[in-house]
């Protein structure tokens, strides 16, 4: 085999490429900042233990840990801090948690947070999300449009609170 085509080096891998970030501003509620920096510092210890293998033939593990380490550190670096106790108690804004009642009666409540701490099966949206688009600026008794891929769906705000019971 002709070493012409043989790259030859430390043994050590090219980073990995970053993980894309949010062209939005990253608004994060108190909660979601600590979730950031609890991550950062798992993340952290984690290259730390990589590092401390005897053996460490295989350096990708490494690699992606520094990886989302640098993810981490900008998103906590472009955060902008939103306390959502000061936010406009009649309507809906950032960091509210917003009761809804659906055309068949039944309810569901959603809070509108950062986008990294956003979790659909925890009822929790980013700003930029269909749902939240639709409530952003709503006050009791508004109806609202949300716009699903499957059709429109008409939403009346029932309750407008800031307090996350979870905190």
């Amino acid at each position: 085999m002709s070493r012409a085509f043989v790259k030859e080096g430390d043994g050590g891998l090219e980073p990995l490429p970053d993980l894309p970030i949010s062209p939005h501003p990253n608004y994060v509620t108190p909660r979601g900042l600590a979730l950031l920096q609890t991550r950062l510092a798992e993340a952290q210890a984690r290259l730390a233990a990589l590092r401390a293998r005897p053996e460490r033939l295989d350096k990708l593990p490494e690699a992606a840990a520094e990886r989302d380490i640098r993810y981490l550190e900008a998103r906590l670096r472009s955060a902008i801090p939103v306390d959502p106790s000061s936010q406009p108690a009649g309507e809906v804004a950032f960091g509210a948690r917003v009761e809804v009642a659906l055309a068949d009666g039944s309810r569901q409540v959603w809070q509108i947070t950062g986008e990294d701490e956003a979790d659909a099966t925890q009822n929790r949206i980013a700003p930029q999300s269909p749902l939240a688009r639709a409530l952003l600026g709503a006050e009791v008794g508004d109806l609202v449009i949300w716009r699903k891929p499957s059709g429109p769906v008409e939403l009346e705000v029932l309750a407008i609170a800031y307090a996350d019971p979870q905190a």
